[in-house]
């Protein structure tokens, strides 16, 4: 994991969106979903578990690239998953600033949400380290 100080560009969706319909896959797509993680000033212990936290300020936010590529692999190997992109942040993040875009793309609801619940878990329990500032 690299550490740089410097937030990247977030990726337009519509963008993305248009590219995955143009590709030959898109045909046995029936639909898409998008995750878009964001830094919440509620801290993650207090959201997930209830926990009285210090309100967070912000983030540091760093990713194993190797590690998501290796994710998003395993994703498409999914039944009905024809389609999957990841965007992930770096750098010091403030409130509000984007942390993650997830795209998948499939044949059928239940296997574009299993899909997209198993690649973010999978990002953020084995690929990420985001450090809350408070």
């Amino acid at each position: 994991m690299k550490n740089k100080k410097t937030k990247k560009t977030a990726p337009s969706i519509d963008k993305w969106l248009q590219e995955a319909k143009s590709d030959p896959e898109a045909l046995k797509e029936g639909m898409y979903l998008v995750h878009n993680g964001i830094v919440r000033q509620t801290s993650r212990a207090k959201a997930r578990q209830g926990v009285e936290d210090d309100d967070v300020k912000g983030m540091d936010f760093d990713y194993d690239a190797a590690k998501v590529e290796q994710a998003i692999a395993e994703t498409k190997k999914m039944e009905g998953v024809f389609h999957a992109r990841v965007w992930l942040n770096q750098g010091q993040l403030e409130l509000g600033e984007d942390i993650m875009y997830v795209l998948i793309g499939g044949d059928i609801r239940p296997h574009v949400i299993d899909a997209l619940q198993f690649l973010v878990g999978k990002i953020k329990n084995e690929c990420v380290k985001e450090i809350e500032k408070k």
